[in-house]
């Protein structure tokens, strides 16, 4: 949402933006240590952005970092504590 819009500000030549997420889990591969002395998990957020138009270099470098300060980007980046609640209303 925050590359079409800035994209569509600057009236640059962009069909359409695709941005597809993957998320990996690699086993024990994470430096630090569990509290039990067990190694931790590595959790990578694999990003790939799809753009369809004729954009110069420079306007595909802006993109990216137009990317890099999109407010869920920033949040992930973050490590931010997520604290759960659950409410079940039945009837």
């Amino acid at each position: 949402m925050t590359i079409l819009l800035y994209v569509r500000r600057k009236a640059w030549p962009v069909r359409s933006v695709t941005v597809e997420n993957r998320h990996e889990r690699v086993p024990g591969r994470k430096p630090d240590q569990a509290a039990d002395g067990s190694q931790l998990d590595a959790e990578t957020i694999r990003q790939h952005i799809r753009i369809h138009g004729d954009l110069t270099v420079e306007q595909a470098d802006r993109v990216a970092k137009i990317a890099r300060r999109c407010l869920v980007y920033r949040t992930l980046k973050s490590s931010p504590e997520i604290v759960d609640d659950l409410e079940v209303v039945r009837g």
